[in-house]
């Protein structure tokens, strides 16, 4: 006959198994997105939106891009959170909702855990499936955490979903925007997001935004972060054109294009492009199957991306138009990047 004697060591470390609760909103529309993408290859400066270069190889590509040693944000922005995380563990609140937004591989709120003690973690971003993968790997080392991801396409404005808001309510909301993500948006679509961020915060004291950014330094440092001597960055930029043949059946060929990055002094952007490397015409077919094409001459580019760079009083002004309070932030030795903490009320 077995023992029912019980083991109060291990019955006190037992935790229930939990697996992480998905809500996707965002879903490949086939059509619209060949519709946006038509519409910004035959501008007279041809573009398109960055959310494109993340897909799956695009997504570690990027995740490369931050071991470089030209890429300072990333190690720069973890020396910060090492140095005044005390410090911002007295301003954040605890037992709250740590919403990630952008959570890619999650590791960024991960290392969070342990000074912010949220009582769920929320990870968002566009890539579903790389973020599914992440989360459900983190849950594995945080059981007794409530975890939930939200594959959402947030680029233009935060909405919480109703399942994830009610699960929210009562408590304050962290919301954590990481990594200078803000620079993709113009100065004006910026306002217009934090604003939307603002909105998704809860009205229960001491929720807030926690966001990083970067500032506006010299062109060498700039420019060297985003045109690495390994050529990451050009392939994590090159990566587009082949998510782009996938997309629109187009014919985009590697060996015709080049990445080029630039720092434009007086925009406080850094520019990346993909650039003809001799004239050619792209094929492609647009939401209604129909032939496109599209000249361009040698020297002619597309326009992948912007990243901004503010001042520290700049972005402290942006973040009160967007409606929110008291802003504190922290930055490194070299004011090269900077951590706010911007209170909803």
């Amino acid at each position: 006959m077995q023992s029912t004697t019980q083991h109060p060591q291990l019955q006190a470390t037992e935790i229930p198994a939990r697996s992480p609760q998905f809500v996707q909103i965002y879903r490949a529309n086939a059509a619209a997105l060949r519709q946006e993408l038509t519409h910004g290859l035959l501008q007279a400066q041809a573009h398109c939106s960055p959310k494109f270069l993340y897909d799956a190889l695009g997504s570690r590509l990027f995740e490369a891009i931050t071991e470089l040693p030209e890429y300072y944000p990333t190690r720069t922005e973890a020396a910060i959170f090492a140095e005044h995380g005390q410090a911002m563990a007295r301003v954040v609140p605890p037992a709250g909702t740590l919403i990630d937004l952008g959570a890619g591989n999650c590791n960024k709120a991960a290392a969070l855990f342990g000074r912010f003690e949220p009582a769920r973690y929320v990870a968002v971003d566009i890539s579903v499936d790389f973020l599914r993968n992440a989360l459900e790997c983190l849950q594995r080392q945080h059981p007794a955490l409530e975890m939930w991801g939200l594959g959402v396409d947030f680029s233009a404005g935060l909405e919480l979903p109703p399942s994830i808001a009610q699960q929210a309510e009562g408590g304050p909301r962290l919301l954590f925007y990481p990594g200078s993500s803000i620079g993709n948006f113009t100065p004006e679509q910026a306002l217009a997001f934090l604003r939307s961020v603002h909105g998704a915060c809860s009205p229960v004291a001491g929720s807030g935004l926690l966001i990083g950014v970067d500032l506006v330094k010299d062109t060498a440092t700039l420019e060297a972060a985003y045109d690495d001597a390994l050529g990451v960055t050009a392939a994590f930029n090159l990566n587009l054109l082949l998510h782009l043949n996938g997309l629109l059946q187009a014919d985009f060929r590697l060996e015709d294009w080049r990445h080029l990055a630039r720092y434009d002094t007086d925009l406080n952007r850094i520019e990346m492009h993909l650039q003809a490397r001799r004239s050619l015409t792209v094929h492609w077919q647009d939401e209604n199957g129909a032939p496109r094409e599209r000249r361009f001459m040698a020297g002619q580019s597309l326009h992948t991306e912007n990243s901004y760079k503010w001042t520290v009083d700049g972005f402290g002004t942006l973040l009160q138009q967007a409606g929110f309070g008291q802003v504190q932030h922290w930055t490194d030795a070299e004011h090269r990047f900077a951590v706010f903490w911007a209170h909803a009320s």
